[in-house]
Protein backbone atom coordinates (compact mmCIF):
# COMPACT_ATOMS: atom_id res chain seq x y z
CA UNK A 1 0.00 0.00 0.00
CA UNK A 2 1.48 3.68 -0.67
CA UNK A 3 1.61 5.79 1.97
CA UNK A 4 0.86 9.42 1.52
CA UNK A 5 -0.70 11.58 4.46
CA UNK A 6 1.63 12.35 7.16
CA UNK A 7 0.90 15.35 9.22
CA UNK A 8 3.22 18.74 9.08
CA UNK A 9 5.48 19.18 12.17
CA UNK A 10 4.77 22.81 12.37
CA UNK A 11 1.23 24.52 12.18
CA UNK A 12 0.75 28.49 11.15
CA UNK A 13 1.96 29.66 14.45
CA UNK A 14 5.07 28.66 12.90
CA UNK A 15 4.71 29.80 9.16
CA UNK A 16 8.34 28.98 8.19
CA UNK A 17 8.54 25.43 9.23
CA UNK A 18 4.96 24.93 7.62
CA UNK A 19 5.93 26.24 4.57
CA UNK A 20 9.48 23.42 4.62
CA UNK A 21 6.87 21.03 5.68
CA UNK A 22 5.05 21.63 2.31
CA UNK A 23 7.89 20.62 0.16
CA UNK A 24 8.04 17.32 2.16
CA UNK A 25 4.84 16.79 1.00
CA UNK A 26 5.56 17.85 -2.70
CA UNK A 27 8.54 15.98 -2.83
CA UNK A 28 6.26 12.78 -1.25
CA UNK A 29 3.52 13.01 -3.84
CA UNK A 30 5.69 13.52 -6.67
CA UNK A 31 7.49 10.34 -5.66
CA UNK A 32 4.47 8.56 -6.03
CA UNK A 33 3.37 9.60 -8.96
CA UNK A 34 6.58 8.47 -10.24
CA UNK A 35 6.54 5.04 -8.83
CA UNK A 36 3.31 4.63 -10.20
CA UNK A 37 4.25 5.60 -13.84
CA UNK A 38 7.26 3.54 -13.37
CA UNK A 39 5.73 0.69 -11.68
CA UNK A 40 2.55 0.45 -14.69
CA UNK A 41 3.98 2.04 -17.85
CA UNK A 42 0.57 2.71 -19.08
CA UNK A 43 -1.26 0.08 -17.73
CA UNK A 44 -4.01 0.01 -15.23
CA UNK A 45 -3.01 1.06 -11.78
CA UNK A 46 -4.32 -0.68 -8.61
CA UNK A 47 -6.74 0.84 -6.35
CA UNK A 48 -4.26 1.90 -4.19
CA UNK A 49 -2.49 3.99 -7.14
CA UNK A 50 -5.24 5.18 -8.64
CA UNK A 51 -6.45 6.35 -5.44
CA UNK A 52 -2.55 7.58 -4.94
CA UNK A 53 -2.78 9.17 -8.52
CA UNK A 54 -5.73 11.09 -7.63
CA UNK A 55 -4.77 12.62 -4.12
CA UNK A 56 -1.54 13.88 -5.42
CA UNK A 57 -3.08 15.37 -8.68
CA UNK A 58 -5.67 16.94 -6.24
CA UNK A 59 -3.09 18.28 -3.84
CA UNK A 60 -0.80 19.87 -6.53
CA UNK A 61 -4.00 21.58 -8.06
CA UNK A 62 -5.57 22.40 -4.93
CA UNK A 63 -2.44 22.88 -2.22
CA UNK A 64 0.30 23.32 -3.91
CA UNK A 65 -1.10 26.92 -5.75
CA UNK A 66 -1.68 27.95 -2.18
CA UNK A 67 1.93 27.64 -1.12
CA UNK A 68 2.92 29.77 -4.04
CA UNK A 69 0.83 32.48 -3.13
CA UNK A 70 2.15 32.41 0.38
CA UNK A 71 5.52 32.38 -0.92
CA UNK A 72 4.87 34.73 -3.93
CA UNK A 73 2.17 37.10 -1.76
CA UNK A 74 3.02 36.84 1.34
CA UNK A 75 6.87 35.83 2.60
CA UNK A 76 8.90 37.35 -0.78
CA UNK A 77 7.35 41.08 -0.69
CA UNK A 78 8.38 40.79 3.40
CA UNK A 79 11.89 40.32 2.87
CA UNK A 80 12.00 42.93 -0.06
CA UNK A 81 10.92 45.43 2.44
CA UNK A 82 13.09 43.95 5.37
CA UNK A 83 15.57 47.06 4.25
CA UNK A 84 18.09 44.27 5.88
CA UNK A 85 21.54 44.05 3.01
CA UNK A 86 21.42 40.43 3.81
CA UNK A 87 18.33 39.98 1.42
CA UNK A 88 20.20 42.05 -0.98
CA UNK A 89 21.86 38.61 -2.00
CA UNK A 90 19.23 36.32 -2.17
CA UNK A 91 16.83 38.49 -3.97
CA UNK A 92 17.50 37.27 -7.83
CA UNK A 93 17.31 33.52 -6.64
CA UNK A 94 13.85 34.71 -4.95
CA UNK A 95 13.26 35.69 -8.95
CA UNK A 96 13.89 32.58 -10.03
CA UNK A 97 12.17 31.06 -7.85
CA UNK A 98 9.39 33.25 -8.67
CA UNK A 99 9.92 31.96 -12.66
CA UNK A 100 10.22 28.02 -11.21
CA UNK A 101 6.60 28.84 -9.67
CA UNK A 102 5.67 29.08 -13.38
CA UNK A 103 7.31 26.34 -14.79
CA UNK A 104 5.83 23.56 -12.25
CA UNK A 105 2.44 25.18 -12.79
CA UNK A 106 2.52 24.25 -16.77
CA UNK A 107 4.29 21.08 -15.62
CA UNK A 108 1.70 20.17 -12.92
CA UNK A 109 -1.23 21.12 -15.99
CA UNK A 110 0.51 18.36 -18.53
CA UNK A 111 0.87 15.94 -15.80
CA UNK A 112 -2.96 16.64 -14.34
CA UNK A 113 -4.18 16.12 -17.88
CA UNK A 114 -2.47 13.45 -18.33
CA UNK A 115 -2.50 11.34 -15.45
CA UNK A 116 -6.88 12.35 -15.77
CA UNK A 117 -6.86 10.60 -19.18
CA UNK A 118 -5.22 7.68 -17.25
CA UNK A 119 -7.60 7.31 -14.38
CA UNK A 120 -10.19 8.32 -16.73
CA UNK A 121 -9.68 5.17 -19.45
CA UNK A 122 -7.12 3.00 -17.67
CA UNK A 123 -4.17 3.15 -19.63
CA UNK A 124 -1.80 5.29 -21.35
CA UNK A 125 -0.35 4.86 -24.64
CA UNK A 126 3.41 4.62 -24.98
CA UNK A 127 3.68 8.25 -25.96
CA UNK A 128 1.63 9.48 -23.52
CA UNK A 129 3.62 7.37 -20.62
CA UNK A 130 6.90 9.05 -22.25
CA UNK A 131 5.55 12.61 -21.95
CA UNK A 132 3.99 11.67 -18.26
CA UNK A 133 7.64 10.57 -16.97
CA UNK A 134 9.59 13.12 -18.64
CA UNK A 135 7.18 15.77 -16.97
CA UNK A 136 7.20 14.01 -14.05
CA UNK A 137 11.55 13.87 -14.12
CA UNK A 138 11.45 17.64 -14.93
CA UNK A 139 9.01 18.25 -12.20
CA UNK A 140 11.38 16.53 -9.88
CA UNK A 141 14.54 18.12 -11.24
CA UNK A 142 12.88 21.57 -10.68
CA UNK A 143 11.65 21.23 -7.25
CA UNK A 144 15.16 19.39 -6.03
CA UNK A 145 16.93 22.53 -7.24
CA UNK A 146 14.36 25.06 -5.74
CA UNK A 147 13.15 23.58 -2.99
CA UNK A 148 17.03 23.42 -1.65
CA UNK A 149 17.02 27.60 -2.38
CA UNK A 150 14.13 27.99 0.05
CA UNK A 151 14.78 25.91 2.82
CA UNK A 152 18.75 26.24 2.85
CA UNK A 153 18.66 29.94 2.30
CA UNK A 154 15.54 31.79 1.94
CA UNK A 155 13.54 30.54 5.25
CA UNK A 156 16.62 30.62 7.16
CA UNK A 157 17.33 34.29 6.29
CA UNK A 158 13.21 35.14 6.64
CA UNK A 159 13.26 33.81 10.22
CA UNK A 160 16.64 36.41 10.65
CA UNK A 161 15.55 39.32 9.53
CA UNK A 162 11.85 39.02 9.70
CA UNK A 163 10.01 40.19 13.01
CA UNK A 164 8.33 38.03 15.04
CA UNK A 165 5.01 40.25 14.37
CA UNK A 166 5.66 39.79 10.52
CA UNK A 167 6.08 35.70 10.64
CA UNK A 168 2.98 35.95 12.92
CA UNK A 169 1.16 37.87 10.03
CA UNK A 170 2.70 35.87 7.07
CA UNK A 171 0.94 32.69 9.76
CA UNK A 172 -2.04 34.41 9.47
CA UNK A 173 -2.52 35.08 5.92
CA UNK A 174 -1.33 31.56 5.22
CA UNK A 175 -4.51 30.59 7.55
CA UNK A 176 -6.67 32.73 5.95
CA UNK A 177 -6.04 31.78 2.65
CA UNK A 178 -7.34 28.10 3.46
CA UNK A 179 -10.06 29.48 5.09
CA UNK A 180 -8.91 28.85 8.71
CA UNK A 181 -8.57 32.02 10.72
CA UNK A 182 -11.72 32.32 12.64
CA UNK A 183 -10.68 28.65 14.05
CA UNK A 184 -6.72 29.10 15.20
CA UNK A 185 -7.54 32.86 16.30
CA UNK A 186 -11.04 33.55 16.52
CA UNK A 187 -11.01 36.22 14.33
Amino acid sequence: MLQLGQFPDHDFDAPLGLLSDCHRRIERFLDVMIQVCVARAGDEPHADEREALRRATEYFRVAAPRHTQDEEESLFPRLRAAGDPRVADVLAEIERLEADHEAAAQKHAEVECLVTHWLDNGRLASGEVAHLSRALQDLSSLYQAHIAVEDERVFPLAADVLSREEIRSLGHEMARRRGLMRNLWGE
